[in-house]
């Protein structure tokens, strides 16, 4: 039975990612990359779809002992887990080398003192648990082969078969280590290399000591947006640039209901906001990286700009759902691909002329078609920036005139009329300050509701969104007009759960809301890291302190954040982790540390 989503520890090789449980299970893991076929999908069914388990032995009808400790190995993806058993205590070391090779998944045992029986357990399955695959021993290693795919399995004690699983039984004694690996490699090939797990692991630690070395946040909150930082670098594939919304698919918004959604690809939208984060922190090279992968995705068709492209700029992105998997915690469908990359959101125009406008402003290398690009997108929307849309909550009910996509369309053409401005570019310099100051009229004239005095969801609205929280931080609007400061209070009562923290917006419960959905969903919180970074901006920075720091509690023991968190369970839900929690989390410690807003 998989855990808490909080009980999970992300690792994993700028390609792929795997999660650990408490247990320590690995009860995910996609081969060779993000967005590949699952090989351990325990985490949407059990046990039965794959999985890896390594840890004290135990008793067969009792669960798997959770660790009693674990961490992060300093400043790294190196996750160390300990057990105290009555036999003497015991670690394993979990990583995922940075790859020039075969992907691998490695798992280095060390007796600490006693003498500690342990057992690894691994069942293999391929298409996220759907196919057993033939698994035989070649040169005395252990490999499972499926269609295109094969993983071989090195182990430094014997092993044997049981229920279609493999196993391996053995004691370990203080001083002592036992490295065991898997590595992918595709099924026509001739064997992977030997592992080298001592030399894997120094090399991996020695890669996330120089990475975050190049850190230039050291603020109050450093441990944080580290971690943070490590986490976005994690998601980000590296032979392309593309960041990834978050590892997993399918973990729910709402235990048990059906708001399940794939998010290994690469958002537009997630992947411009961490690339400020990136460049607000030092991180040059990837933020070049994903300005190169902007611009091998949209390649010469603007016009067609999608929300959503694969982690190498793939176009079709289908949705599908697999009967077979059971779901997280009966949380069904499962759905691998999405089908909101066809949808129109507009917004997604302002996120990405904001993201290149921040990288000219920070001196990163000027690239001429980066201008071009910025151009065709400003030329799309002056024909189609009064047009409906899906908004950014990629609502699946009709198309409205969202309130946050109109101030994006806006950001947009301000940020590009800055680039004229400032000689960069060329491109009509009049008519687009025209344009933005027409955006601007329509959204102060239709999105605002005087009466309450609120910004509304979208055009004749009465609910509420919280994306209109970003209306200051976009500089639409000063932070001290009173219809921003009249916003962000209505959010606050409307909008907020009794903890402080941010939904999106109004969900109808079993009925189908405005976004065409049933069932509710949990506190949203990059909006809640949203509303703690306006009310600092507002002058209320001991509020938005506490709001902050209550956040940052809502972290695993290890700093990593989820999409969401339900009040009522009091439980972190949807894909984890999610780049959308940690990159409102690094901005909000930034503008908080400006501010002299932190409790020292």
């Amino acid at each position: 039975m998989a855990g808490r989503i909080e009980d999970y520890a992300l690792i994993g090789d700028m390609q792929t990612a795997a999660l650990v449980c408490r247990d320590g299970t690995a009860d995910w893991l996609c081969l060779p990359r993000f967005d590949s076929h699952a090989v351990f999908a325990g985490l949407l069914g059990t046990d039965e779809h794959g999985f890896w388990r390594l840890g004290p032995a135990y008793r067969e009808g009792t669960e798997p002992p959770a660790a009693d400790r674990r961490r992060y190995r300093g400043d790294s993806l190196v996750l160390e887990s300990e057990w105290d058993t009555p036999r003497g205590t015991v670690r394993v070391i979990d990583f995922m080398p940075p790859r020039d090779g075969a992907p691998q998944l490695i798992r280095i045992v060390e007796g600490v003192s006693g003498r500690v029986p342990m057992r690894s357990a691994l069942r293999m399955r391929f298409s996220y648990g759907w196919v057993v695959p033939w698994v035989h021993k070649t040169d005395g290693r252990t490999v499972a082969v499926a269609g295109p795919d094969s993983v071989w399995f090195d182990s430094p004690v014997d092993t044997h078969g049981e229920q279609l699983t493999t196993y391996a039984d053995f004691t370990i004694s203080p001083g002592e280590r036992m490295a065991f690996t898997i590595s992918w490699q595709a099924s026509h090939r001739a064997a992977p290399p030997l592992p080298e797990p001592e030399a894997s692991l120094s090399a991996t630690e020695e890669f996330w000591r120089d990475w975050v070395a190049q850190c230039t946040y050291h603020g109050p909150y450093r441990d944080a947006v580290v971690r943070s930082l490590i986490t976005l670098k994690a998601l980000t594939y590296g032979p392309t640039g593309g960041i990834v919304a978050a590892p997993t698919t399918s973990l729910p918004e709402d235990i048990g209901g059906s708001r399940n959604w794939d998010y290994r690809f690469t958002w537009l939208r997630d992947a411009a906001i961490t690339l400020s984060s990136l460049l607000r922190t030092g991180y040059r090279d990837e933020a070049r990286a994903w300005r190169e992968w902007l611009l091998r995705a949209v390649a010469g068709d603007p016009e067609n700009l999608q929300i959503m492209y694969g982690i190498a700029g793939e176009r079709e992105l289908g949705e599908t759902e697999l009967p077979w998997l059971p779901g997280y915690e009966g949380s069904q469908p499962v759905r691998i691909g999405n089908g909101a990359a066809g949808q129109l959101q507009l917004d997604v125009y302002g996120e990405v002329t904001e993201a290149l406008h921040l990288a000219h402003m920070t001196g990163l290398a000027r690239n001429d078609y980066a201008s071009v690009l910025q151009l065709k997108l400003i030329s799309y929307l002056e024909d189609h920036w009064d047009e409906p849309d899906e908004g950014i909550w990629e609502v699946r009910g009709p198309r409205r005139h969202f309130v946050h996509s109109k101030v994006m369309a806006w950001v947009a053409v301000d940020r590009t009329v800055k680039l004229i401005e400032s000689g960069d570019a060329d491109g009509p310099l009049e008519r687009w300050r025209e344009l933005r100051d027409e955006i601007h009229r329509a959204v102060c004239e239709k999105g605002y509701d005087k009466e309450r005095n609120t910004f509304t969801q979208y055009y004749g609205s009465k609910e509420l969104d919280a994306s209109l929280l970003l209306i200051p931080q976009m500089g639409f609007l000063p932070p001290d007009d009173k219809r921003v400061i009249g916003t962000i209070e209505a959010i606050q009562r409307e909008l907020s759960t009794e903890d402080g923290f941010v939904l999106r917006y109004p969900t109808a419960g079993e009925e189908a809301g405005v976004d065409g959905l049933e069932g509710d969903e949990g506190a949203f919180l990059a909006c809640s890291f949203w509303l703690a970074d306006d009310l600092a901006m507002i002058g209320r920075v001991d509020e938005a302190r506490t709001l902050f720091e209550k956040l940052l509690s809502l972290r695993n023991d290890l700093g990593l954040l989820a999409e969401e968190w339900d009040p009522r369970l009091q439980r972190q839900v949807g894909n984890f982790p999610q780049a959308f929690s940690h990159v409102p989390l690094i901005d909000t410690a930034l503008r908080l540390t400006a501010s002299g807003a932190y409790g020292g």
